[in-house]
């Protein structure tokens, strides 16, 4: 079978599954199941146990849970109240500087968090609430808090990128330092976003009229002081090479769980609640994880990922022009699968053609989490999207959808500037060695 036929009845199997309601690890499993008794052999069933005990006893994945324990950890301390309320005091002369302040409240919290519906959620809960009272248009603030929160995934640590890292064989390490550069760059251009909104129509965004005086807004500064410090710690060890990123990653969830603690946010209850929901995180990765490199290992017997490599890389087009037809059809496929869901399926299956092409998989890497990013924004499926609408009071997801949209925009920019200038991403990892 050729490869391109091969992903096209894969990708058309997958979509009626999902269209009877079956969770996405669930179908993936199922259709490697399939795809093993009908075109290999049913012997090459079994691998899906050695799949999921190698996967499950791994080293590198031991890091998932730590980072998710951190960003549950400190989601209930307040901290995001605190990073908004600096941001907004410190950015308070900008046009629309409550929704810059939410950009860089994100940015902030995406330090010490590698989830995107997270940190949407946790900055979200004051910020939209705090700039809705002082007169912003609604649809703004639900917008710029759901793009600020995919900043989560792409400032490290991030949960995409260790999957990512995982089924390609990339250093996380690399990925995380890579993300860096994107990260920062992302958020002045969602702030640059929200100031030329502003500038256009002033009415969205009236001016802050509370500018606090000058030992409130260091009070304010001194309240984020333990998750700069965490962020740095985490991220410093692993770009110094101290530490290995599931060694931060332990080190980040001891200091969470302190700052937790330190903060008198941390009983019996909630503690139960933070490891409940970093189980629940955890078992739903792994799923996804084992079904994904099941489903990638019948592909790779059938042919398909070579397949795909040989076709693409024999059209005779500028490697360039491949890799923009790889990033619209990840941002098609957003729409309707959720972001964990697309870096599984369609990871395995290009990853061979682009190195072919002569990328770099840490590049590619960044450039797949921008594309998610992208995925966790647009409708019909986005997370954010539903996040936002399920943590703020009498809240249309209509609004949140049309607020939204305008955001895609630097982020596309930001994938062709990635395309343009890979040193964005490269720089940081290869300074590190």
């Amino acid at each position: 079978m050729e490869g391109y036929a091969g992903f096209a009845v894969f990708i058309a199997a997958l979509m009626i599954f999902l269209a009877t309601g079956t969770p996405v690890a669930v179908a993936m499993g199922l259709l490697g199941v399939a795809g093993a008794a009908l075109f290999v052999s049913t012997d090459a069933i079994r691998q899906i146990a050695t799949i999921a005990f190698s996967q499950s006893s791994s080293f590198v994945l031991v890091v998932v849970p730590l980072f998710v324990l951190m960003g549950e950890a400190l989601a209930v301390t307040g901290i995001g109240r605190d990073l908004f309320r600096a941001a907004r005091l410190w950015l308070r002369r900008l046009p629309g500087a409550l929704a810059i302040g939410t950009v860089f409240a994100c940015a902030g919290f995406a330090a010490v968090c590698g989830s995107s519906p997270v940190t949407a959620a946790t900055i979200g809960t004051m910020a939209v609430p705090e700039m809705v009272r002082h007169g912003y248009d609604r649809r703004l603030a639900l917008g710029v808090t759901a793009a600020g929160g995919t900043l989560g995934i792409l400032i490290p640590p991030s949960v995409p990128m260790i999957l990512y890292g995982v089924i390609t064989e990339t250093s996380v390490g690399d990925l995380f330092l890579a993300g860096i550069v994107p990260g920062i760059l992302m958020a002045f251009m969602l702030a640059a976003t929200v100031v030329i909104l502003v500038w256009r129509d002033p009415r969205r965004a009236p001016p802050v009229t509370d500018a606090g005086t000058p030992a409130e807004r260091w009070r304010a500064l001194s309240a984020v002081l333990p998750v700069i410090v965490l962020a740095i710690l985490v991220l410093g060890s692993i770009y110094a090479g101290i530490a290995t990123p599931t060694e931060a990653g332990a080190v980040g969830a001891a200091g969470a769980l302190l700052i937790a603690l330190l903060a008198r946010a941390l009983d019996a209850d909630t503690l139960g609640r933070i490891l409940g929901n970093t189980v629940r995180t955890t078992a739903m990765f792994l799923l996804l994880l084992i079904g994904g490199l099941f489903s990638s290992f019948v592909m790779t017997r059938l042919g398909i990922p070579q397949g795909m490599a040989g076709f693409l890389t024999s059209l005779d087009v500028a490697p360039w022009v491949i890799i923009i037809l790889i990033n619209l059809l990840l941002m098609v496929l957003g729409m309707f699968m959720d972001p964990m869901s697309v870096l599984v399926i369609m990871v395995p299956i290009f990853f061979q053609a682009v190195v072919s092409l002569g990328y770099d998989p840490v590049w590619f890497g960044v450039m797949v989490t921008i594309n998610i990013e992208i995925a966790a924004i647009s409708p019909p499926v986005g997370f954010n999207l539903f996040v936002l609408k399920a943590v703020i009071p009498n809240t249309e997801l209509s609004d949140v959808v049309k607020g939204s949209l305008v955001f895609i925009i630097p982020l596309v920019i930001g994938i062709l500037l990635l395309l343009l200038f890979p040193e964005l991403a490269l720089f940081v990892p290869q300074a590190a060695k």
